[in-house]
């Protein structure tokens, strides 16, 4: 055979093996493959603490509309039941765009929880000095014992929903999703995590939280997982997708110094009677309350559902969020959150032991369940 041949004949089983080599790793390559993820270490002597918050729960949704006390135009933004943290920049954008335009002067925002602290933000970008009146400051709010996870849940009942509050809802999930993703990062303490929904029956093909949805179509890689793609035992419908976890002890600090950086005012004090808020210096105010304007603005609708949640040592591998049997975990940097509770009507602040133990036992038995990688 001649050198030339030779080197040709090498050529082309080169070629050909190399070939035969990228088809088999193509072939590979198309395989679902089962997620691979990391079990939560549950056990009760990694508790470091359990606390419990209040959510403002009102069965047609969160309020933002205006009222007019004397010459005070009140415009109200509460009533945000789980979803305060998720939606606080949404509802902060349409209570502002109630009642800026036109006014002159000084603002006020009552409560410094996210919802104040965001509406007062967004004041004070349109160009507002801004003063929060407060009864309590952070870490003494509800949004400092909140989840954290980007999620409206816990918001509204469906058969009390009307156009006006759909309508609301939909602009407030759109603008508070792209604002928090202008503060992904450690200042803000707002990250992205993958996030599964596990259930017993199939997910619904309408609606808000389904593909095409306000929500779903907000979430990227928002899919189904058959069995078999997902390591987690005794669910037959897996749902799968990317949303954001902010973290409610770096972001509220954050979003405070930034309130303070930029020449805000805080005062503590507490309110009695909506006719109070007429003596105010500021004629524009806004109402971020949460629970206390049940009292404050005689709104019965609104009621108390309490929430429970349990810390584990931190498990830094633990990059994932998941929901399933009514609990949830998330992972923060400050702990293992374990919640699940949602006590209706209950007015206390007091850890429950039994829930606690029901909610470690629970997640123990579904982590313990999952497929080994």
């Amino acid at each position: 055979m001649h050198r030339r041949q030779l080197l040709k004949g090498l050529a082309i089983a080169s070629a050909s093996s190399l070939l035969s080599s990228c088809g088999k790793k193509l072939v590979r390559a198309t395989v679902s493959r089962p997620l691979c993820l990391p079990r939560v270490n549950v056990s009760s002597d990694r508790i470091i603490r359990s606390i419990c918050g209040l959510r403002p729960y009102r069965r047609s949704g969160f309020v933002v509309r205006p009222e007019q006390i004397g010459d005070t135009l009140v415009v109200h933004n509460y009533g945000h039941g789980g979803a305060g943290i998720t939606l606080s920049w949404g509802t902060a954008k349409l209570a502002v765009d109630l009642g800026a335009p036109g006014h002159s002067g000084p603002a006020a925002v009552l409560g410094s929880g996210v919802v104040g602290l965001s509406t007062a933000r967004l004041l004070q970008n349109s160009g507002f000095q801004v003063t929060i009146y407060a009864k309590d400051l952070p870490p003494n709010t509800t949004s400092n014992v909140a989840g954290g996870f980007w999620y409206p849940v816990t918001l509204f009942q469906e058969q009390f929903r009307t156009a006006a509050f759909n309508d609301q809802f939909t602009r407030a999930c759109n603008f508070a999703f792209t604002r928090y993703q202008t503060m992904v990062g450690p200042r803000y303490g707002v990250r992205w995590t993958s996030t599964f929904l596990l259930a017993q029956s199939a997910f619904p093909n309408a609606g808000d939280f389904s593909q095409k949805g306000v929500v779903g179509s907000l979430t990227p890689e928002f899919r189904d997982l058959g069995p078999g793609q997902h390591p987690f035992a005794g669910y037959e419908f897996a749902r799968g997708f990317d949303t954001l976890l902010i973290e409610p002890p770096i972001y509220l600090t954050a979003l405070m110094q930034d309130f303070l950086i930029a020449g805000g005012k805080v005062q503590v004090r507490e309110f009695h009677e909506a006719a109070e808020l007429s003596r105010l210096p500021e004629r524009l105010v806004f109402n971020c309350t949460g629970l206390g304007a049940k009292a404050l603005f005689n709104d019965e609708e609104l009621t108390p559902v309490k929430g429970q949640l349990t810390f584990l040592l931190p498990q830094p591998e633990i990059d994932y969020s998941v929901v399933h049997g009514g609990l949830y975990m998330f992972s923060r940097q400050d702990g293992i959150v374990l919640g699940g509770t949602h006590d209706e009507g209950n007015w206390s602040l007091d850890v429950d032991k039994q829930v606690r133990d029901q909610i470690i036992a629970g997640h123990k038995q579904f982590f313990d369940s999952m497929r080994a990688c």
